[in-house]
């Protein structure tokens, strides 16, 4: 029988990664995630399964000790918040370029600056949209529980390992500190040299012995050998984008109004369905679980299919833009949001479909 214990979203990702089989962890401390670290640090994995957990004397430390780790072939990861992030984006740019793979945990918090400690979910431009410089794309997926916390650490490098991308699990500081049961799968090894070698023969050391390394690198010394392997990646992006989008739907087959949301705020727009559906209204929500890749194609089809459609975020309207894009015209599309740590319940979100709609 599967072991089930109560524990925030925060340490499901610490718990997740050891029995998943990463070979390091080197990240900083910074609310609303510490939690990630002090986890490790108090399942002292390295006694254990080998798994490396040294906290940087700063973000910028850990996203380049990612850099270096992952260069090797191995399964690396770190977690910050948004500040911290935004200090990482520099080197997950350097990361997506050299075209390693590896998975950093975003728990987002209030901004624009030190902002606030409450949760947030103001970072889908910072993610979703790069972060950093240059063209590239990060897979960017989002729980909405801690089940989902524990379960996409696994899948994250599953997706890392099969585009050499990073991965970023993007969850908002509610799902990082809420406490939920969660299903522990059985441990996973840590990968021996030889089947690192056989996955990663890209990595540096992923040449036979006496044959020298590879050499891993994002720097292109002239301009046409840059815009072929900026051509190259959008391919890349494409195969995801194709192959890779990952959605949940709550009463869409007949919803003549449709509620798009990620994370908390999707958990907290099915009791707003919910009441819709009590009054009579044919409400329904899509909850998109990849945010890149975007669900576009599915929101477009029922976009032909309802009245309205409302983005639903704890920012002042970021995945909206994407929303409208998806939708292409075929309905009005609306916004409501909330910020500072400031949470909306269901009632507050049904008045504000009904401001929207005209249905007061």
């Amino acid at each position: 029988m599967a072991e089930k214990i109560l524990m925030k979203g925060n340490e499901a990702i610490a718990f997740s990664a050891i029995r998943n089989g990463v070979d390091g962890y080197f990240g900083y401390p910074i609310t609303p995630q510490s939690e990630v670290m002090e986890t490790l640090m108090k399942e002292k994995p390295w006694e254990t399964t080998g798994m490396v957990v040294l906290q940087a004397e700063s973000e910028l430390s850990s996203i380049n000790m990612v850099y270096g780790g992952a260069s090797c072939g191995k399964k690396v990861m770190t977690s910050s918040s948004s500040p911290g992030i935004s200090l990482m984006c520099e080197g997950i740019s350097y990361i997506a370029g050299a075209e390693l793979p590896c998975v950093i945990v975003d728990v987002m918090r209030g901004g624009p600056g030190l902002g606030t400690i409450q949760p947030s979910q103001s970072d889908y431009f910072q993610t979703v949209k790069g972060g950093g410089h240059g063209d590239y794309h990060s897979i960017v997926i989002a729980p909405a529980s801690a089940q989902d916390m524990y379960d996409f650490v696994d899948w994250g490098f599953d997706l890392a390992f099969k585009y050499r991308t990073p991965v970023i699990v993007l969850a908002d500081g509610i799902i990082g500190q809420l406490m939920e049961k969660v299903e522990l799968h059985p441990m996973k090894p840590r990968r021996t040299a030889e089947e690192i070698l056989r996955d990663a023969p890209w990595a540096t050391t992923g040449k036979p012995a006496g044959r020298g390394r590879n050499i891993i690198t994002s720097l292109s010394l002239d301009a046409d050998t840059q815009e072929e392997f900026n051509r190259k990646l959008l391919a890349k992006y494409e195969a995801i984008k194709a192959n890779e989008v990952k959605y949940s739907e709550y009463l869409t087959a007949d919803a003549e109004y449709l509620f798009v949301a990620f994370g908390c705020s999707a958990r907290i727009c099915e009791a707003a369905v919910d009441i819709l559906r009590e009054e009579g209204i044919k409400a329904g929500l899509i909850r998109p679980i990849t945010l890149f890749p975007f669900p576009e194609k599915e929101l477009n089809r029922l976009a032909g299919q309802v009245k309205s459609m409302m983005s639903i975020e704890l920012s002042l309207g970021q995945m909206v833009e994407d929303v409208k894009l998806a939708a292409d015209g075929q309905c009005p599309v609306g916004f409501y949001g909330r910020q500072g740590g400031n949470i909306y319940t269901p009632e507050e979100i049904v008045e504000e479909f009904r401001k929207f709609n005209k249905l007061s």
